[in-house]
């Protein structure tokens, strides 16, 4: 062990954030914890992502400012990168082909160079063919990487969990799948990957193996505890919103990290009550020195696991349940007459879409839906790691999908209205919010004294990091910022629909 993992390891064991020793952003969340908190420094308030070139949809450079790179991706991005190992990969759509050999609807995970942005390789995965139930049009890859050691770790939109080499096919075809032709062809047609390919290691397929039915995408990003990888699976509804295909497919499951092979699942029976699908991505701490999962389920809980699978009567590999709490109150599940009120209505009850947070010993989460079922009524709590039990409730907010940033115990939270709130975490009770007019769908990023957040009108709202609420500044982007601010190695990472931007206080800039 080096000097640096030992002071690493010396700072976990006293408590201290090491996120700040890491420097990168290798997972959703950043770390096991979700909380999307950096505490990088000198990060720019103001921001020029320039103007596209006539005619084209390169970037003038001349046009920006503190721009280090800028990187064409795709029309349609819903995941947030993630940095690690000098390189930054993002899930997105076809529709800026970089292989003539590809055309048309495609899922794609690039890689570009951390340094300057130039693309280093990109894998391909073809649509499912099911159309929106399945595999929604246009959606790409919605699932943020997570990199570890030399190899990252994804869900692709064909609902199989995919692990990849970071170095891509540039240093040939490691590890025992060697199937990469026939996993990004399609309509039989016949394809030789190249060094500007993906690499992939192992491929395990949910919907072939578990029977999964993935409702519109699948999506969530993975986490890693105790060598073992941590999935949602996206088990969903059918066209009609009324039935679940697959209610006794497991809706968590554990993998193998180094061969893929299935080595857990949850038998919480959350297929049976989810309401419209598993989008949640999962959490990892050790509460009480134990390793724990945190998962906001289909059906409206949050759930606690242990990740030592153990053999039930039928020969199963099932995560012990820890405890379950209910996102919703009561009064968003029955009505006064006692009837059951209808989901996907402003009043009704809602499932996890955000990702839990861990803090100080507390679980922190909030309630929400598809976007397209529109606005309702929401609720973010905060839970006991260990027990479960209630420490308080903020119903002010109404229902969104956004993960929570936490500094000095203060807690912001993005609802799909599109406002951010800023919350006492020891108390629940609010200190100011701010609208931003336009619905979010990505995370708010606290970090620098500031608090970052993307909107669906292409603006990334700039606040005041503390109880006083004040706005820094508005950044305007020429398509929705669907992703969420990310920082690694001092870089602010912001993805639109269209681009990925590397914004660097005094950066010089260049274009890939």
């Amino acid at each position: 062990m080096c000097i640096r993992d030992r002071s690493i390891t010396l700072l976990t064991l006293i408590g201290i954030n090491t996120l700040s020793l890491s420097e990168e952003w290798p997972e959703w969340g950043g770390d096991g914890h979700n909380n999307m908190f950096s505490s990088a420094k000198g990060i720019p308030v103001e921001m020029e992502p320039g103007k596209r070139k006539k005619g084209t949809e390169d970037i003038d450079m001349s046009t920006t400012k503190n721009v280090k790179w800028v990187a064409k991706i795709g029309s349609q991005s819903y995941g947030t990168p993630t940095i690690a190992g000098g390189k930054v990969l993002i899930g997105t759509n076809n529709e800026s082909p970089r292989d003539a050999q590809h055309e048309g609807d495609r899922g794609i995970i690039m890689c570009f160079d951390e340094k300057d942005g130039s693309f280093l390789w990109q894998l391909v995965i073809p649509k499912l063919g099911a159309g929106k139930v399945s595999d929604w049009e246009y959606l790409g890859v919605c699932s943020s990487p997570l990199i570890h050691e030399d190899k990252a770790y994804f869900i692709s939109n064909r609902c199989k969990v995919v692990c990849v080499d970071m170095e891509g096919m540039a240093n040939g075809n490691d590890g025992p799948y060697k199937q990469e032709d026939k996993f990004m062809a399609t309509a039989g047609k016949t394809f030789k990957p190249g060094k500007k390919d993906g690499d992939i290691i192992w491929v395990y397929d949910m919907r072939e193996e578990l029977g999964v039915f993935p409702h519109n995408i699948a999506s969530s990003s993975p986490k890693i505890v105790d060598g073992k990888l941590v999935v949602s699976t996206s088990n969903g509804v059918d066209w009609s919103h009324l039935n679940v295909p697959a209610p006794q497919a497991p809706c968590l499951i554990l993998l193998d990290l180094k061969t893929g092979e299935l080595i857990g699942e949850e038998a919480s029976k959350i297929g049976e009550s989810t309401m419209h699908c598993n989008w949640s991505s999962p959490m990892v701490a050790k509460v009480d020195g134990k390793d724990s999962i945190f998962f906001g389920g289909g059906d409206g809980y949050l759930y606690s696991f242990d990740p030592k699978a153990k053999e039930d009567d039928e020969g199963f590999l099932v995560l012990p349940e820890n405890w379950k709490v209910d996102g919703n109150l009561p009064g968003y599940r029955i009505d006064k007459d006692g009837k059951k009120i209808k989901y996907a209505t402003f009043e009704g009850p809602s499932e996890f879409i955000s990702s839990p947070v861990y803090h100080k010993g507390n679980v922190i989460s909030l309630i929400g839906q598809d976007p397209e079922h529109g606005e309702g009524v929401g609720r973010m709590f905060s839970v006991n790691a260990k027990t479960g039990k209630l420490n308080w409730d903020y119903t002010e907010i109404e229902r969104g999908i956004s993960t929570v940033s936490i500094a000095d115990d203060l807690i912001y939270a993005a609802d799909y209205r599109g406002r951010v709130h800023c919350v006492d975490f020891n108390t629940g009770k609010k200190i100011w919010m701010y609208d931003t007019k336009s619905h979010i769908w990505g995370s708010t990023l606290a970090a620098d004294g500031k608090v970052f957040i993307g909107n669906e009108d292409g603006e990334v709202v700039i606040l005041k990091h503390g109880r006083e609420m004040k706005e820094l500044g508005i950044i305007e982007f020429s398509a929705p910022v669907y992703a969420s601010p990310v920082i690694a190695n001092g870089v602010l990472y912001i993805a639109s629909q269209t681009h990925l931007f590397a914004f660097k206080e005094g950066a010089k800039t260049a274009s890939k």
